[in-house]
């Protein structure tokens, strides 16, 4: 982007330099407009209105149960706003402040305002300030602090809700560090010992979400449980594979399905080293000595729902339709990609140059796209780069090495985490075809999961600053039709 914050639309620094050929350009193009499509002040605006004092929400309801409805699929909400004597915004996550100026927006436009606002997000100074929305500081991926105290606040006003009351919670991805609260019994310098010990371990994101949701004071329905009997309604924009609300921000305003058998289980399978706090209170959980979190059905729920007004699919049906634009068949081969970034690369590379020398899956010029979350495991390496950089060095590499040989240039890899931040980085992620890359290098930068210097000198690490959205990982592989056909 052109500074330090969201603008108006996603640029890559240094794009003269990025693109080689007008493949690069397409690919790039793509990136930009799936980014775009997910960012709040794309989705607010077609997910909410209010017309005639109605507030009017259209979103993908939560799966059977959760965040109190019932079913899936295309849902609607209409709530008459001179039922309400305040309205109330909270919020968690790297995109809060921006879903909150959003909704702000419409608000005014419905003739109505904000009375109370709280929401927490990172380096608050380079986001938007809502009139009457309190933007305060947290930290990501190991809660601080400051963090805590700015959870503290948002507790704090969805507790001073009355029944008449309108709670609207922004909840985005990175909400599960940036909204940390601990119960009274765990110190923060507990809560960040566990978090570090959870992060390190290879636990899944199911298993993280279980012991932080039995510690924290907000999480796990808690959020909701503390507002009732007051209206939430959740506005959730997820950067979690299957968009489950409960694994969003670790779910602070719908039902939780997981116990504190299940924390303690985690510890366990684990064998992690955590501090006697926060053992004592799990146990304590277990026997019966600590509330539950508040599961589905659960009186908390009775006047909540919860919305998704944006995800990874909004992110590749964007950049399938920008494809298309641009004379590419579009094939989406799963919005859920997860594994070893390096091992997913390769087989998009394989996909790519099947594609390229059969026609199949689909026929070039093609555009084959993907979401989701890879990773990457260091073990003793110390390297610097994310799992998108990663991905596509690793792209790069096997396109290289593969049966196309000089003719995998036709080929265009390039994958970005949708945030702007890639991992420990200041880049998005990275760029690639076959050319772009020395193989022995790359291999060895691989190895020491090295990358972002690899890429850098190349002058294929892609900058776009904070993007303002958080739906995870996106992907554009373009294949281009034989030349001599």
């Amino acid at each position: 982007m052109n500074d330090d914050s969201a603008s108006d639309s996603v640029t890559f620094r240094d794009r003269d330099r990025l693109v080689r050929t007008s493949t690069h350009g397409a690919a790039l193009d793509c990136l930009a407009a799936g980014i775009e499509a997910a960012r709040p002040d794309r989705l607010i605006p077609s997910a909410v209105s209010v017309r005639d004092g109605v507030l009017r929400i259209e979103g993908v309801a939560a799966e059977s149960g959760a965040g109190g409805v019932d079913g899936a699929g295309d849902a609607t909400g209409e709530y008459d706003l001179d039922d309400y004597d305040r309205v109330v915004l909270i919020g968690a996550g790297k995109a809060s402040a921006e879903v909150a100026e959003a909704l702000a927006g419409v608000l005014e436009d419905g003739d109505r305002e904000i009375d109370e606002g709280v929401v927490v997000t990172e380096d608050p100074a380079e986001r938007p300030s809502p009139p009457g929305v309190e933007v305060l500081p947290g930290d990501h991926p190991v809660p601080s602090d400051r963090g805590v105290e700015s959870a503290r606040r948002v507790l704090d006003a969805v507790e001073r809700a009355g029944p008449d009351d309108l709670v609207l919670a922004a909840i985005t991805g990175g909400g599960s560090a940036l909204l940390a609260a601990p119960v009274d019994t765990v110190s923060p310098a507990d809560l960040r010992g566990l978090t570090e010990a959870l992060l390190a371990c290879g636990a899944s994101i199911d298993e993280i979400n279980a012991v932080r949701k039995h510690c924290s004071a907000v999480k796990g329905g808690r959020l909701a449980r503390a507002a009732a009997p007051a209206t939430v309604l959740t506005l959730a924009i997820s950067d979690v594979i299957g968009d489950p609300l409960d694994t969003i921000a670790s779910g602070p305003t719908v039902p939780d399905p997981s116990t504190y058998a299940d924390a303690l289980a985690v510890l366990d399978r684990y064998d992690l080293d955590v501090p006697a706090s926060v053992r004592d209170h799990l146990r304590a959980g277990a026997v019966g000595e600590r509330e539950e979190t508040p599961t589905a059905g659960d009186p908390a729920f009775d006047r909540a729902r919860a919305f998704i007004v944006g995800s990874g699919r909004t992110a590749l049906d964007a950049a399938a339709a920008a494809a298309v634009e641009r004379g590419y068949e579009p094939l989406v081969l799963a919005a859920g990609i997860r594994g070893e970034a390096r091992e997913a690369a390769t087989t998009h590379a394989a996909i790519a140059e099947e594609c390229a020398s059969r026609g199949a899956p689909v026929e070039p010029p093609a555009a084959l796209l993907s979401g989701g979350e890879t990773t990457v495991t260091l073990g003793d390496a110390a390297g610097t780069g994310g799992p998108n950089a990663e991905f596509a060095a690793s792209a790069g590499l096997a396109l290289a090495e593969g049966p196309l040989g000089g003719e995998s240039p036709r080929i265009v890899v390039a994958s970005a985490d949708t945030d702007g931040i890639d991992g420990p980085t200041d880049a998005a992620g990275g760029i690639a075809d076959a050319a772009t890359l020395d193989p022995g290098a790359a291999r060895d930068a691989l190895d020491r999961h090295d990358v972002y210097p690899l890429l850098e000198e190349a002058g294929a690490l892609l900058h776009t600053g904070p993007t303002g959205t958080n739906v995870n990982d996106l992907r554009v592989v373009l294949v281009e039709a034989d030349p001599t056909e």
